[in-house]
């Protein structure tokens, strides 16, 4: 794959908006959402992807958000728009990896004594699981959901029935950006009949350990965040928070997470059948990259893929509103009298059919939200209508986490937004170059509790693009503006010490 000198010049179009040109000029080029510090910062392996993506068959419109960096075949921080094709790269492994934010009643003052904040932190932790290949039955309190509950889970998404078998409050269900995902026919037998083949044929061997990972937390970059809302001062905001739900000065709890084991076997067997696709057919791969495979829509691999991509989107989202009730459950353990509200629910591992330009594309996010602003036609009749839906983006402990909403100017970028910081260095390099005092002693400074004995090296706020800097990129492109700040006060992570 061509290097950094094979990289053209940014056409700057904008304070935070600029244009990468594809070299032979044979299509459009790539929009980049970033200020200049931005842009700089990106890697070479990162620019190198993001133009052999471009290339690909099929592609309409590539976006780069100022949280880019390499990824397995496209960028993460990369939006792909295709009338023509499906892409299981530019979606990525971790399908539906979402991010959702939980408004608590209390108020910020009540979990300001440490031993609260462990108390509830503890009780989390003893109903839900962390870490790879992690279930129900890791832990003396989890939900354990049968393979029966299951299927119907991965197949229904987020129906009444599965919610009210689980225990989760069914309005939840008009919090979430899809509730529900069908088969590529629009039916729900579609799926069944999908399901029952991939069991069949042996892809998924241990379904009933893999329905026990639902009200879970993986490893890596997932996590639980116990926060106080800040919410903006402005009219725009404190109307955007009012609409949304938001409690300034009281607690929240924000996680991030997906599909677990489940998406991710089904996301490696499509990776596995299309490669062997393509060299049975000879066709070339886009940049020599094989996880950029791809199947023209109405095609039989394409179907499949659409089917296996509901099932493990549905997988997910019970999944978060699974880890939403727990969480509630046990806040109200240590603190009785606390209720909370979904507040939103939202991917940023996923395809959707959108409409672009006036013309309706299949839209791939890989660490990449959705932006619809007020006025919206897909928001016609949810609660976000007249203002927009909430955007979650991610930062750290240190910096904070954001609730923006987005302005009609994303439409420059496929309605699209940055899904967090995005990664400053690999996990390698932070394991070699941070200080794990240093880190550690940092969070205790800010008073920001932990489950881990020592915080992950790879997962420290150092090891991030800088927080501010990401978000002065997207305001000042105009696609979204800060609602409120999210400030950590606890954070649940996968336990385990990495191997290095």
């Amino acid at each position: 794959m061509a290097g950094a000198a094979c990289v053209p010049p940014f056409s700057v179009e904008g304070e935070a908006v600029s244009l990468l040109p594809v070299p032979d000029g044979s299509v459009r080029p790539i929009v980049v959402i970033g200020t200049e510090a931005i842009r700089r910062g990106f890697d070479p392996v990162c620019l190198a992807q993001a133009l052999a993506t471009r290339r690909a068959p099929g592609v309409a419109e590539l976006v780069l958000n100022p949280d880019a960096h390499a990824g397995y075949g496209a960028p993460i921080g990369c939006v792909l728009a295709s009338p023509t094709h499906i892409y299981p790269g530019p979606i990525g492994v971790d399908i539906k990896c979402s991010m959702s934010l939980l408004q608590l009643s209390a108020e910020a003052s009540e979990i300001g004594p440490r031993p609260v904040r462990r108390a509830i932190l503890d009780a989390i932790c003893k109903r839900i699981p962390t870490g790879p290949g992690k279930g129900s039955r890791a832990v003396p309190l989890g939900r354990v959901v049968g393979a029966e509950l299951g299927v119907q889970a991965v197949t229904e998404g987020a129906s009444p029935a599965v919610l009210r078998a689980l225990g989760i409050p069914v309005e939840w269900a008009a919090r979430c950006e899809d509730a529900r995902h069908v088969a590529h026919d629009g039916s729900v037998l579609a799926l069944q009949k999908r399901l029952e083949r991939l069991l069949e044929e042996g892809v998924i061997k241990d379904f009933s350990d893999k329905a026990n990972q639902l009200g879970s937390y993986g490893g890596g970059n997932h996590f639980g965040e116990c926060s106080v809302v800040a919410v903006g001062e402005t009219p725009r905001a404190r109307e955007a928070a009012r609409s949304f739900g938001l409690l300034d000065g009281h607690v929240a709890f924000l996680s991030h997470c997906g599909s677990r084991g489940f998406g991710n076997i089904l996301a490696r067997n499509e990776f596995r059948i299309l490669q062997k696709r393509f060299e049975e057919w000879g066709i070339p791969l886009p940049g020599g990259d094989r996880e950029l495979v791809y199947a023209p829509l109405g095609s039989p691999e394409a179907d499949d893929y659409l089917d296996d991509l509901a099932l493990g989107a549905n997988f997910a989202t019970v999944n978060h509103l699974l880890i939403n009730s727990l969480v509630l459950e046990a806040f109200r353990e240590v603190l009785p009298h606390v209720s909370g509200n979904l507040v939103y629910f939202i991917s940023h591992n996923i395809a959707r059919l959108e409409e672009v330009g006036g013309v309706e594309m299949w839209v791939h996010r890989k660490g990449a939200t959705r932006a619809f602003p007020a006025g919206h036609p897909a928001l016609v009749g949810t609660p976000f209508e007249r203002v927009g839906h909430p955007i979650l983006l991610p930062g750290n402990p240190r910096d904070g986490s954001v609730v923006m909403v987005a302005e009609p100017g994303a439409s420059k970028s496929c309605f699209s937004v940055n899904h967090g910081a995005g990664r400053a260095m690999g996990r390698r390099a932070a394991l070699k170059t941070l200080d794990q005092q240093s880190v550690d002693a940092e969070l205790d400074r800010l008073d920001i509790l932990s489950n881990c004995r020592k915080y992950p090296l790879d997962e420290a706020p150092d090891a991030y693009k800088d927080f501010r800097e990401v978000l002065r990129s997207v305001e000042l492109a105009g696609l979204a503006t800060e609602v409120a700040r999210l400030k950590a006060r606890f954070v649940i992570k996968d336990a385990a010490e990495p191997d290095g």
